[in-house]
């Protein structure tokens, strides 16, 4: 017994010491999963018939926020944590891993966020080499732990007591801050748990920032995470990532062109691409793979289109079934409307000042997305719900000075085509009125009389605060 009691007690301080030794090597260079992965996708040789090469736009393209992203991932800025906003494409995911490709993620660590938050506790002890207790064989010698079953939210926390043990050892040794990146954190839920768990990380980034031991980095594509964590935000910066303006735009393509077997455009060709898909790094990479690009931006575009009309396609007529979805489709389309007529508007300033030579053609930032005030849209819809709705589907994007815009050129020259076309304003219209009769008679209550002939004469009585009657005469008296 006395064996069996100290090699018990041994045990435990190894099996705590090899809990703190794997999650120290997990930040050791070369080691997290999601660079691995990365990286092999990039090794990918090409198909047969597939044009282009492979790989990230970085090769070929850096961004002016990738500087910033650098020194963030390097571990150079501690004192803070960071919040990267902006719409998919944009080049997040791109840049971080390429800032951990540099450094072969030595110190950093990297897991998505999910929905479910069982999946969310695998992931981060996953990137965390943590086995949250569960290949411990102290269950032989004791009794069950009355903490097993409290949830994912109890595990991830002892995940980051652990964690912070081991960013205290490593700041001592190397006296730089870990990095622990928490991406898509609007895949959580919006609700009383996914909120909660973006609260209990933040708890945590704000107290390793101050003490300059870990830098946590939120990625998301969604505004609601951001007005989620400013509520009790002290240390938190801030980076909204956006599309490239015109000038950047045309360098980029030019460049990844030129990358994908010395492929080359005339100006023309790469200034009609750039009108179609604006921007976005991710569009821009798809149709520099191909030979014919304005095909491909057209085919992007007609898709984009088809996916727009069936989220809010309006439905003249419609039943009382879908009123409320047709509410979010008129009120949608009064947003798009007004981004059209703003972006039209723009187009002719610019189109004047190009004829009048005030602008040089070859450094044209272009008008780029226009934008909305917040409370401004709030009263375009009429409604103060339906914009979180169309962000989570990506038809709009909010920055964090809670301008609104639409999500990517795509979406806006999609929303131009359906205004622009013959008989929308009066569809629009009569959809915004065929709701407003359908509510109408929602609010209407009607009383039916049987066996009553004509010159019957009706008292109802109406008791509401006080007696009140109402003579009610069906044909003159008898």
């Amino acid at each position: 017994m006395f064996v069996v009691f100290v090699g018990g007690i041994a045990y435990v301080k190894w099996y705590k010491k090899n809990v703190l030794d794997k999650i120290e090597d997990a930040f050791s260079k070369g080691y997290d999963p999601a660079l691995e992965l990365a990286e092999q996708q990039h090794k990918k040789p090409l198909k047969q018939g597939e044009e282009g090469a492979e790989g990230p736009w970085t090769r070929s393209l850096r961004r002016r926020e990738q500087k910033k992203i650098d020194k963030i991932v390097h571990g150079q800025e501690a004192g803070h944590y960071f919040v990267l906003l902006g719409p998919k494409g944009s080049g997040k995911g791109t840049m971080i891993f390429d800032s951990m490709a540099a450094i072969r993620a030595d110190g950093v660590s990297m897991c998505d966020a999910h929905p479910d938050l069982e999946v969310f506790r695998l992931r981060l002890g996953k990137a965390l080499n943590y086995e949250f207790n569960e290949d411990s064989q102290t269950g032989l010698f004791q009794r069950r732990d009355p903490r097993e079953g409290c949830g994912p939210a109890l595990d991830i926390e002892r995940a980051m007591n652990k964690l912070e043990k081991v960013a205290l050892r490593s700041a001592r040794k190397t006296g730089k801050p870990l990095v622990l990146i928490i991406n898509n954190v609007h895949f959580f839920n919006n609700d009383e748990a996914g909120r909660n768990m973006l609260l209990q990380l933040q708890s945590r980034a704000e107290g390793w920032a101050a003490s300059g031991i870990l830098t946590m980095v939120f990625s998301s594509d969604d505004f609601w995470p951001f007005q989620v964590l400013r509520k009790n935000a002290s240390r938190m910066h801030v980076l909204s990532i956006t599309d490239l303006n015109n000038s950047e735009a045309r360098d980029a393509l030019n460049r990844l062109r030129s990358c994908n077997r010395n492929l080359t455009s005339p100006p023309e060709e790469i200034e009609k691409a750039i009108s179609l898909v604006g921007g976005r790094l991710a569009y821009l990479n798809r149709v520099s793979k191909c030979k014919d690009m304005i095909q491909m931006a057209e085919h992007l575009m007609a898709v984009e289109k088809g996916w727009l009309l069936s989220q809010i396609g309006l439905i003249p007529d419609c039943d009382d079934d879908v009123m409320d979805e047709q509410k979010w489709s008129s009120c949608s389309w009064l947003l798009l409307q007004e981004f059209v007529k703003i972006r039209e508007e723009k187009e002719k300033e610019r189109q004047a000042a190009l004829e009048a030579g005030t602008i040089d053609l070859e450094h044209d930032k272009g008008v780029g997305l226009p934008s909305i005030p917040y409370w401004r849209c709030r009263q375009i819809m009429t409604r103060a719900d339906f914009l979180e709705d169309l962000d989570r589907a990506n038809i709009i994007s909010i920055d964090i000075n809670h301008n609104v815009r639409p999500d990517s050129m795509l979406i806006l020259r999609s929303a131009q085509e359906v205004v622009s076309q013959e008989g929308f304003d009066d569809m629009l219209d009569g959809v915004r009125n065929r709701i407003d009769e359908i509510e109408g008679l929602h609010r209407t209550r009607e009383l039916t009389f049987k066996d009553v002939d004509k010159g019957d004469r009706i008292q109802l009585s109406v008791d509401k605060g006080g007696a009140a009657l109402i003579e009610t005469l069906l044909g003159p008296p008898s």
